[in-house]
């Protein structure tokens, strides 16, 4: 980075955070602090030399606050949709691993969950691998897994309520199951889903998925199809994500959201949410 690029740094938090924010901000040298909400503030015209950013990265880690650089001010109005991955996205858990704890085969299921997230496996293997472990599984398991163990991530409504007053339109892209993102998509108001549909006969599981395995490619050519539904280039959506199997999603978006991630997808994303919520985007952009 040059030494004489100025940028701006949104520094956001959780809870009572206001000191910690103001101490972090300091170190930034600033032109201008700009306070966005009670817990976010915008650092203007920062001059970046890579030895502050190092600073500030490890003071804010240490500080458990989200540090997002940005070249001037974005605006949620530039952007028509906000794309979402589901497990351990929009909700708090991966479905595919609580079915399974129904079988009593979680541990075994989340160690081919997690390599795959972290993108050791091929994704439509791995699920192959994990939904053939389901098979004869009653499927009042599903259901189960819906009211007793789904939860909405910290923020998510509050963001979803934002971005659709705005207009936006949303899609929920998943290499999970149709059972859940349709349930989502009625009780949020989402406009699109997209997800693998697990076969069931005799009201058991069969341990096989129908039709197209929702995989990166299939995520991305998506995103893509819904942008062009819609009348909208990529660039105009905000892709969230966080395991390998979105980046090639987030790849083609305008603003690609890394929200609780494994380290490569935080490393090529344009911001990481590693401490806020998922209304943390909100602060990166003026409304």
């Amino acid at each position: 980075m040059n030494n004489d690029m100025t940028m701006n740094l949104v520094l956001q938090g959780v809870g009572d955070c206001a000191a910690r924010l103001q101490r972090i901000a300091a170190l930034t040298a600033p032109k201008n602090v700009v306070t966005v909400s009670d817990n976010a503030v915008r650092c203007e015209g920062i001059s970046f030399t890579p030895a502050l950013r190092q600073t500030i990265e490890i003071a804010a880690q240490a500080a458990q606050l989200d540090a997002t650089y940005m070249m001037g001010v974005r605006r949620l109005d530039e952007f028509k949709l906000v794309a979402m991955d589901m497990d351990s996205t929009l909700i708090t858990i991966e479905c595919i691993d609580e079915i399974a704890d129904m079988q009593g085969l979680k541990p075994q299921v989340a160690e081919i969950t997690e390599a795959a997230m972290r993108g050791e496996l091929d994704f439509s293997e791995s699920l192959r691998r994990r939904v053939a472990l389901l098979e004869g599984l009653d499927a009042s398991a599903l259901e189960r897994v819906y009211e007793e163990r789904l939860r909405l991530s910290m923020g998510a409504e509050d963001m979803l309520k934002a971005v659709q007053a705005a207009g936006l339109k949303t899609l929920l892209v998943s290499g999970g199951f149709t059972f859940f993102t349709e349930r989502l998509k009625t009780r949020l108001g989402l406009d699109f889903t997209r997800a693998n549909e697990l076969e069931i006969v005799d009201g058991k599981l069969t341990g096989k998925v129908i039709g197209e395995i929702v995989d990166a490619t299939v995520k991305r050519n998506t995103v893509e199809h819904v942008c062009a539904a819609i009348g909208i280039l990529p660039e105009q959506a905000i892709v969230m994500g966080d395991g390998a199997n979105d980046l090639k999603m987030m790849g083609i978006s305008g603003l690609s959201v890394a929200f609780r991630a494994k380290p490569v997808v935080r490393e090529q994303a344009n911001v990481a949410l590693n401490f806020v919520g998922l209304d943390g985007i909100l602060n990166l952009l003026a409304h």
